[in-house]
Protein backbone atom coordinates (compact mmCIF):
# COMPACT_ATOMS: atom_id res chain seq x y z
CA UNK A 1 0.00 0.00 0.00
CA UNK A 2 3.09 2.29 0.89
CA UNK A 3 4.53 1.31 -2.42
CA UNK A 4 1.03 2.45 -4.26
CA UNK A 5 0.90 5.99 -2.61
CA UNK A 6 4.38 6.20 -3.08
CA UNK A 7 3.74 6.15 -6.54
CA UNK A 8 0.77 7.66 -7.40
CA UNK A 9 2.45 10.69 -5.28
CA UNK A 10 5.49 10.85 -7.61
CA UNK A 11 2.76 10.50 -10.62
CA UNK A 12 1.30 13.84 -9.21
CA UNK A 13 3.84 15.41 -8.87
CA UNK A 14 5.48 14.45 -12.08
CA UNK A 15 2.18 16.51 -13.99
CA UNK A 16 3.75 19.97 -14.05
CA UNK A 17 6.44 18.56 -16.05
CA UNK A 18 4.54 16.35 -18.34
CA UNK A 19 2.38 19.24 -19.09
CA UNK A 20 5.04 21.73 -19.23
CA UNK A 21 6.91 19.08 -21.68
CA UNK A 22 3.76 19.20 -23.97
CA UNK A 23 3.71 22.95 -24.26
CA UNK A 24 4.12 24.54 -27.76
CA UNK A 25 5.59 27.73 -29.20
CA UNK A 26 4.98 28.97 -32.27
CA UNK A 27 6.17 32.35 -34.01
CA UNK A 28 3.55 34.79 -35.66
CA UNK A 29 5.16 37.23 -37.86
CA UNK A 30 2.43 40.09 -39.12
CA UNK A 31 2.75 42.76 -41.56
CA UNK A 32 0.82 46.32 -40.49
CA UNK A 33 -2.76 44.45 -41.75
CA UNK A 34 -5.31 47.37 -39.78
CA UNK A 35 -5.02 46.64 -36.29
CA UNK A 36 -3.39 43.44 -36.61
CA UNK A 37 -0.08 45.70 -36.73
CA UNK A 38 -1.08 47.02 -32.82
CA UNK A 39 0.30 44.93 -30.15
CA UNK A 40 -2.29 45.40 -27.68
CA UNK A 41 -5.21 43.81 -30.57
CA UNK A 42 -3.28 41.12 -31.12
CA UNK A 43 -2.19 39.90 -27.42
CA UNK A 44 -6.30 40.14 -26.96
CA UNK A 45 -6.52 37.68 -30.02
CA UNK A 46 -4.55 35.61 -28.10
CA UNK A 47 -5.45 35.63 -25.48
CA UNK A 48 -8.79 34.35 -26.39
CA UNK A 49 -6.62 31.42 -28.34
CA UNK A 50 -5.06 30.62 -25.35
CA UNK A 51 -8.27 30.48 -23.55
CA UNK A 52 -9.17 27.36 -25.69
CA UNK A 53 -5.58 26.39 -25.92
CA UNK A 54 -3.37 26.81 -23.32
CA UNK A 55 -0.79 24.55 -24.14
CA UNK A 56 0.38 26.85 -27.43
CA UNK A 57 2.34 29.99 -26.78
CA UNK A 58 2.30 32.32 -29.70
CA UNK A 59 5.38 34.88 -29.89
CA UNK A 60 4.64 38.06 -32.18
CA UNK A 61 7.25 39.40 -34.56
CA UNK A 62 5.68 42.92 -36.19
CA UNK A 63 6.89 43.61 -39.80
CA UNK A 64 6.03 46.89 -41.42
CA UNK A 65 6.57 46.88 -45.25
CA UNK A 66 9.66 48.79 -45.59
CA UNK A 67 11.70 46.47 -43.99
CA UNK A 68 9.56 43.25 -43.87
CA UNK A 69 10.44 42.10 -47.24
CA UNK A 70 13.98 41.77 -45.85
CA UNK A 71 13.63 40.20 -43.15
CA UNK A 72 11.47 36.61 -44.00
CA UNK A 73 14.35 37.07 -47.02
CA UNK A 74 17.08 36.91 -44.64
CA UNK A 75 15.45 34.29 -42.35
CA UNK A 76 14.43 31.94 -45.31
CA UNK A 77 18.10 31.91 -45.79
CA UNK A 78 19.26 31.64 -42.27
CA UNK A 79 16.67 29.00 -41.89
CA UNK A 80 15.10 31.12 -39.04
CA UNK A 81 11.47 31.80 -40.91
CA UNK A 82 8.49 31.82 -38.63
CA UNK A 83 5.81 29.57 -38.25
CA UNK A 84 3.31 31.67 -39.09
CA UNK A 85 3.21 34.88 -41.51
CA UNK A 86 0.46 37.07 -42.20
CA UNK A 87 0.34 38.59 -45.66
CA UNK A 88 -1.32 38.44 -49.03
CA UNK A 89 -0.70 35.81 -51.77
CA UNK A 90 1.33 38.38 -53.65
CA UNK A 91 3.84 37.10 -50.99
CA UNK A 92 2.46 33.36 -49.26
CA UNK A 93 1.91 32.14 -52.83
CA UNK A 94 3.71 33.95 -55.95
CA UNK A 95 6.38 34.72 -54.19
CA UNK A 96 7.16 32.16 -51.09
CA UNK A 97 5.37 29.66 -52.37
CA UNK A 98 6.52 29.42 -55.47
CA UNK A 99 9.98 29.47 -53.99
CA UNK A 100 9.17 25.90 -52.31
CA UNK A 101 9.48 27.94 -48.77
CA UNK A 102 6.12 27.46 -47.62
CA UNK A 103 4.14 23.95 -46.67
CA UNK A 104 0.99 22.85 -48.36
CA UNK A 105 -2.11 23.54 -46.46
CA UNK A 106 -4.77 22.53 -48.65
CA UNK A 107 -5.91 20.41 -45.90
CA UNK A 108 -7.71 23.13 -44.00
CA UNK A 109 -9.56 24.11 -47.20
CA UNK A 110 -12.69 21.69 -47.05
CA UNK A 111 -15.78 21.67 -48.80
CA UNK A 112 -17.40 24.29 -46.21
CA UNK A 113 -14.88 26.50 -45.78
CA UNK A 114 -14.02 26.73 -49.72
CA UNK A 115 -17.71 27.17 -50.40
CA UNK A 116 -17.86 30.16 -47.93
CA UNK A 117 -15.33 31.95 -49.59
CA UNK A 118 -16.35 31.17 -53.10
CA UNK A 119 -19.45 32.59 -51.72
CA UNK A 120 -17.72 35.71 -50.82
CA UNK A 121 -15.44 36.26 -53.43
CA UNK A 122 -14.46 33.58 -56.23
CA UNK A 123 -11.06 35.59 -56.66
CA UNK A 124 -9.64 35.16 -53.33
CA UNK A 125 -10.10 31.57 -53.88
CA UNK A 126 -8.28 31.58 -56.71
CA UNK A 127 -5.30 33.49 -55.38
CA UNK A 128 -4.61 31.87 -52.48
CA UNK A 129 -3.89 28.51 -54.26
CA UNK A 130 -1.46 27.93 -56.92
CA UNK A 131 -1.78 26.50 -61.02
CA UNK A 132 -1.62 22.83 -59.22
CA UNK A 133 -4.37 24.13 -56.80
CA UNK A 134 -1.67 23.65 -54.18
CA UNK A 135 -3.41 26.15 -50.71
CA UNK A 136 -0.57 28.40 -49.34
CA UNK A 137 -3.00 30.62 -47.52
CA UNK A 138 -5.92 30.63 -45.36
CA UNK A 139 -7.35 33.88 -46.20
CA UNK A 140 -8.81 36.09 -43.03
CA UNK A 141 -9.91 39.58 -45.03
CA UNK A 142 -10.38 41.34 -47.82
CA UNK A 143 -10.81 44.40 -49.44
CA UNK A 144 -11.72 46.54 -52.80
CA UNK A 145 -8.98 49.95 -52.56
CA UNK A 146 -10.39 52.68 -54.43
CA UNK A 147 -9.41 56.36 -54.30
CA UNK A 148 -10.88 59.43 -52.29
CA UNK A 149 -12.69 63.22 -52.65
CA UNK A 150 -12.57 65.95 -50.38
CA UNK A 151 -16.62 66.61 -51.00
CA UNK A 152 -16.37 70.13 -49.35
CA UNK A 153 -14.02 71.28 -52.35
CA UNK A 154 -16.06 69.92 -55.13
CA UNK A 155 -18.96 71.64 -53.74
CA UNK A 156 -17.32 75.00 -53.86
CA UNK A 157 -15.95 73.94 -57.45
CA UNK A 158 -19.51 72.59 -58.65
CA UNK A 159 -17.87 69.98 -59.67
CA UNK A 160 -20.26 67.05 -57.94
CA UNK A 161 -22.37 66.63 -60.74
CA UNK A 162 -19.71 65.13 -62.31
CA UNK A 163 -19.89 62.05 -60.15
CA UNK A 164 -22.73 59.82 -59.03
CA UNK A 165 -23.48 60.34 -55.75
CA UNK A 166 -24.94 57.13 -55.13
CA UNK A 167 -23.22 54.30 -56.55
CA UNK A 168 -19.58 56.26 -55.74
CA UNK A 169 -18.35 56.03 -59.46
CA UNK A 170 -17.66 57.84 -62.17
CA UNK A 171 -16.65 58.38 -65.58
CA UNK A 172 -13.27 59.34 -66.85
CA UNK A 173 -15.04 62.59 -69.06
CA UNK A 174 -16.32 63.10 -65.32
CA UNK A 175 -12.84 62.72 -63.59
CA UNK A 176 -11.69 65.15 -66.18
CA UNK A 177 -14.83 67.84 -65.70
CA UNK A 178 -13.98 68.00 -62.39
CA UNK A 179 -10.61 68.80 -62.72
CA UNK A 180 -11.18 71.40 -64.86
CA UNK A 181 -13.47 72.71 -62.18
CA UNK A 182 -11.36 71.97 -59.23
CA UNK A 183 -8.56 74.17 -60.87
CA UNK A 184 -10.61 76.39 -62.14
CA UNK A 185 -11.84 77.51 -58.32
CA UNK A 186 -8.54 77.83 -57.62
CA UNK A 187 -7.67 74.17 -56.20
CA UNK A 188 -4.98 73.57 -57.86
CA UNK A 189 -3.04 70.92 -58.49
CA UNK A 190 -5.84 68.89 -57.30
CA UNK A 191 -4.02 65.81 -56.80
CA UNK A 192 -0.84 64.22 -56.63
CA UNK A 193 0.42 61.30 -58.53
CA UNK A 194 2.91 59.68 -56.23
CA UNK A 195 5.82 58.06 -57.69
CA UNK A 196 8.59 57.75 -54.91
CA UNK A 197 8.28 54.08 -54.39
CA UNK A 198 6.35 51.24 -54.23
CA UNK A 199 3.98 52.37 -51.40
CA UNK A 200 0.63 52.56 -52.27
CA UNK A 201 1.07 51.48 -55.94
CA UNK A 202 -2.27 49.54 -56.15
CA UNK A 203 -3.92 53.12 -56.66
CA UNK A 204 -1.41 54.36 -59.67
CA UNK A 205 -2.17 51.08 -61.44
CA UNK A 206 -5.69 51.08 -60.99
CA UNK A 207 -6.18 55.00 -61.97
CA UNK A 208 -3.82 54.03 -65.12
CA UNK A 209 -5.95 50.92 -66.23
CA UNK A 210 -9.13 52.25 -65.30
CA UNK A 211 -8.96 54.96 -67.51
CA UNK A 212 -9.95 53.59 -70.94
CA UNK A 213 -10.22 50.05 -69.30
CA UNK A 214 -6.83 48.64 -69.91
CA UNK A 215 -5.71 45.59 -68.63
CA UNK A 216 -2.53 45.11 -66.34
CA UNK A 217 -1.68 41.67 -66.99
CA UNK A 218 -2.87 38.56 -68.94
CA UNK A 219 -6.08 36.41 -68.25
CA UNK A 220 -3.60 33.63 -66.70
CA UNK A 221 -1.45 35.95 -64.51
CA UNK A 222 1.82 34.78 -67.11
CA UNK A 223 3.12 38.38 -68.18
CA UNK A 224 1.94 41.78 -67.77
CA UNK A 225 0.63 43.57 -70.64
CA UNK A 226 0.92 47.66 -69.52
CA UNK A 227 2.01 47.97 -73.30
CA UNK A 228 -1.43 48.38 -75.08
CA UNK A 229 -3.46 50.99 -76.68
CA UNK A 230 -5.90 51.41 -73.88
CA UNK A 231 -2.36 52.04 -70.99
CA UNK A 232 -0.93 53.79 -73.36
CA UNK A 233 -3.30 56.56 -74.14
CA UNK A 234 -4.22 56.52 -70.43
CA UNK A 235 -0.14 57.27 -69.30
CA UNK A 236 -0.44 59.90 -72.22
CA UNK A 237 -2.91 61.45 -70.58
CA UNK A 238 -1.63 61.46 -66.70
CA UNK A 239 1.58 63.14 -68.11
CA UNK A 240 -0.50 65.93 -69.80
CA UNK A 241 -2.26 66.61 -66.81
CA UNK A 242 0.59 66.96 -64.70
CA UNK A 243 2.55 69.16 -67.00
CA UNK A 244 -0.31 71.33 -67.46
CA UNK A 245 -0.89 71.56 -63.62
CA UNK A 246 -3.97 70.03 -62.75
CA UNK A 247 -2.50 67.51 -61.32
CA UNK A 248 1.56 66.93 -59.97
CA UNK A 249 3.81 64.15 -60.36
CA UNK A 250 5.92 63.58 -57.27
CA UNK A 251 8.87 61.41 -57.18
CA UNK A 252 9.83 62.09 -53.70
CA UNK A 253 6.78 60.82 -52.15
CA UNK A 254 4.76 57.67 -51.61
CA UNK A 255 1.28 56.91 -50.92
CA UNK A 256 1.64 57.78 -47.22
CA UNK A 257 2.83 60.93 -48.30
CA UNK A 258 -0.15 61.80 -50.82
CA UNK A 259 -2.66 60.70 -48.17
CA UNK A 260 -1.08 63.55 -45.46
CA UNK A 261 -1.60 66.02 -48.53
CA UNK A 262 -5.14 65.13 -48.75
CA UNK A 263 -5.90 64.36 -44.82
CA UNK A 264 -4.26 67.93 -44.70
CA UNK A 265 -6.79 69.62 -47.29
CA UNK A 266 -3.97 70.65 -49.98
CA UNK A 267 -5.02 68.47 -52.02
CA UNK A 268 -8.70 67.87 -53.16
CA UNK A 269 -8.12 64.23 -54.53
CA UNK A 270 -6.54 61.48 -52.85
CA UNK A 271 -5.25 58.24 -55.36
CA UNK A 272 -5.10 55.82 -52.68
CA UNK A 273 -7.38 55.11 -50.10
CA UNK A 274 -10.11 52.48 -48.35
CA UNK A 275 -12.01 51.45 -45.37
CA UNK A 276 -8.90 50.73 -43.24
CA UNK A 277 -7.25 54.08 -44.00
CA UNK A 278 -9.90 56.06 -43.25
CA UNK A 279 -10.36 54.78 -39.83
CA UNK A 280 -6.44 55.72 -39.32
CA UNK A 281 -6.67 58.47 -41.06
CA UNK A 282 -9.64 60.12 -38.99
CA UNK A 283 -7.74 62.09 -36.13
CA UNK A 284 -5.40 64.00 -39.21
CA UNK A 285 -8.23 65.03 -41.05
CA UNK A 286 -8.23 69.06 -41.67
CA UNK A 287 -11.46 71.13 -40.40
CA UNK A 288 -12.78 71.34 -44.04
CA UNK A 289 -12.10 67.68 -45.37
CA UNK A 290 -15.17 65.74 -45.80
CA UNK A 291 -14.23 62.24 -46.86
CA UNK A 292 -16.06 60.67 -49.62
CA UNK A 293 -14.96 57.48 -51.00
CA UNK A 294 -15.07 56.75 -55.11
CA UNK A 295 -13.81 54.17 -57.44
CA UNK A 296 -11.55 55.06 -59.92
CA UNK A 297 -12.62 56.92 -63.13
CA UNK A 298 -13.33 54.40 -65.83
CA UNK A 299 -14.29 55.19 -69.61
CA UNK A 300 -17.51 52.80 -69.18
CA UNK A 301 -18.08 53.88 -65.53
CA UNK A 302 -17.57 50.21 -64.50
CA UNK A 303 -14.81 50.27 -62.83
CA UNK A 304 -12.41 47.53 -62.08
CA UNK A 305 -10.95 47.99 -58.34
CA UNK A 306 -7.60 46.11 -57.56
CA UNK A 307 -8.28 43.98 -54.25
CA UNK A 308 -6.13 43.40 -50.88
CA UNK A 309 -6.38 39.78 -49.03
CA UNK A 310 -4.82 38.88 -46.46
CA UNK A 311 -4.59 35.74 -44.49
CA UNK A 312 -2.29 33.29 -43.15
CA UNK A 313 0.50 30.97 -44.60
CA UNK A 314 2.84 28.70 -43.07
CA UNK A 315 6.55 28.16 -43.78
CA UNK A 316 8.27 24.61 -43.51
CA UNK A 317 10.38 24.38 -40.97
CA UNK A 318 9.85 20.85 -40.72
CA UNK A 319 8.36 20.36 -36.98
CA UNK A 320 5.21 18.64 -36.74
CA UNK A 321 4.50 19.67 -33.55
CA UNK A 322 4.89 23.54 -34.36
CA UNK A 323 3.05 23.26 -37.39
CA UNK A 324 -0.28 21.59 -35.95
CA UNK A 325 0.08 24.46 -33.11
CA UNK A 326 0.00 27.03 -36.01
CA UNK A 327 -3.01 25.26 -38.27
CA UNK A 328 -4.68 25.50 -34.47
CA UNK A 329 -4.28 28.61 -34.38
CA UNK A 330 -4.89 30.03 -37.68
CA UNK A 331 -8.29 28.16 -37.69
CA UNK A 332 -8.86 29.22 -34.88
CA UNK A 333 -8.47 32.97 -35.92
CA UNK A 334 -10.31 32.77 -39.51
CA UNK A 335 -13.17 30.11 -38.48
CA UNK A 336 -14.30 29.65 -34.53
CA UNK A 337 -17.31 31.52 -34.53
CA UNK A 338 -16.60 33.59 -31.09
CA UNK A 339 -13.29 34.60 -32.90
CA UNK A 340 -13.50 35.14 -36.85
CA UNK A 341 -15.97 38.28 -36.89
CA UNK A 342 -13.34 40.10 -34.22
CA UNK A 343 -10.46 38.78 -36.25
CA UNK A 344 -11.49 40.88 -39.27
CA UNK A 345 -12.64 43.66 -37.70
CA UNK A 346 -9.31 44.07 -36.38
CA UNK A 347 -8.16 44.60 -39.49
CA UNK A 348 -10.49 47.10 -40.72
CA UNK A 349 -11.27 45.30 -43.87
CA UNK A 350 -14.25 42.84 -45.13
CA UNK A 351 -14.44 38.79 -44.32
CA UNK A 352 -13.36 36.53 -46.45
CA UNK A 353 -16.06 34.75 -45.38
CA UNK A 354 -19.83 34.95 -46.96
CA UNK A 355 -21.57 34.10 -43.39
CA UNK A 356 -19.53 36.60 -41.18
CA UNK A 357 -21.98 39.12 -43.22
CA UNK A 358 -21.14 43.01 -42.16
CA UNK A 359 -18.68 42.77 -39.13
CA UNK A 360 -19.16 46.59 -38.33
CA UNK A 361 -22.74 46.83 -37.86
CA UNK A 362 -23.51 48.56 -34.35
CA UNK A 363 -19.75 49.00 -33.47
CA UNK A 364 -18.00 52.35 -33.73
CA UNK A 365 -16.56 51.61 -37.38
CA UNK A 366 -20.19 51.17 -38.87
CA UNK A 367 -18.96 53.54 -41.31
CA UNK A 368 -16.71 50.86 -42.72
CA UNK A 369 -19.48 48.42 -43.80
CA UNK A 370 -20.44 51.90 -46.05
CA UNK A 371 -17.03 50.70 -48.43
CA UNK A 372 -18.56 47.31 -48.77
CA UNK A 373 -20.38 49.78 -51.48
CA UNK A 374 -16.97 48.44 -53.79
CA UNK A 375 -16.82 44.92 -52.99
CA UNK A 376 -18.51 44.01 -56.57
CA UNK A 377 -15.95 46.32 -58.25
CA UNK A 378 -13.35 43.83 -57.83
CA UNK A 379 -11.39 43.08 -60.53
CA UNK A 380 -9.22 40.48 -61.26
CA UNK A 381 -6.37 39.77 -58.60
CA UNK A 382 -2.83 40.26 -60.74
CA UNK A 383 -0.89 40.28 -57.90
CA UNK A 384 0.42 36.63 -58.22
CA UNK A 385 1.91 37.58 -61.91
CA UNK A 386 5.83 35.97 -61.66
CA UNK A 387 7.91 38.68 -61.03
CA UNK A 388 5.86 40.89 -59.01
CA UNK A 389 8.38 42.30 -56.47
CA UNK A 390 10.64 43.20 -59.53
CA UNK A 391 8.10 44.55 -61.38
CA UNK A 392 6.90 47.17 -58.64
CA UNK A 393 9.92 48.52 -58.91
CA UNK A 394 10.15 48.85 -62.62
CA UNK A 395 6.41 50.20 -62.33
CA UNK A 396 7.66 53.45 -60.00
CA UNK A 397 10.49 53.78 -62.10
CA UNK A 398 8.00 53.79 -65.36
CA UNK A 399 6.47 56.73 -63.44
CA UNK A 400 9.13 58.47 -62.74
CA UNK A 401 10.48 58.75 -66.52
CA UNK A 402 7.24 59.09 -67.55
CA UNK A 403 6.46 62.80 -65.18
CA UNK A 404 10.19 63.82 -66.28
CA UNK A 405 9.02 64.11 -69.71
CA UNK A 406 9.65 60.84 -71.51
CA UNK A 407 8.57 58.98 -74.19
CA UNK A 408 5.68 57.49 -73.26
CA UNK A 409 5.64 54.77 -75.77
CA UNK A 410 9.26 54.14 -75.09
CA UNK A 411 9.41 54.17 -71.88
CA UNK A 412 6.13 51.28 -71.50
CA UNK A 413 8.42 48.99 -73.89
CA UNK A 414 11.26 49.02 -71.52
CA UNK A 415 9.04 48.72 -68.41
CA UNK A 416 7.47 45.66 -69.87
CA UNK A 417 10.60 44.16 -70.99
CA UNK A 418 12.23 44.61 -67.41
CA UNK A 419 9.03 43.27 -65.99
CA UNK A 420 8.62 39.86 -68.18
CA UNK A 421 11.70 39.12 -67.53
Amino acid sequence: MKKLLALLLCLILALPVLALAEETEITLWTYPIGKWGNEETVNEIIANFNAVHPEIKVKVQYLDYTSGDDQVTTAIEAHTTPDIVMEGPERLVANWGAAGKMLDISDLWDDAVKADIIAASPAVEAACRNDAGIYYEYPLCMTTHCMVINYNDFEKAGALQYIDEATHTWTTDGFLKALEALNAAGFQPAGVVYCGGQGGDQGTRALVTNLYSGQFTNADHSAYTMNTEENIKALKLLQTLTSDGQLDADPSIVASGEIALFCNSTTSIGFCWNASAAVSNKASLADDVKVFPMAFPSDDGVPELQGGIWGFGLFDNGDEAKVAAAKAFIKFVCDDPSQAAASVYASGFFPTRASLGDVYAGTEMAENGDYAIFMPYLGDYYQVTPNWAAQRTEWWNLLQRIFAGGDVEAEVAVYEANANK
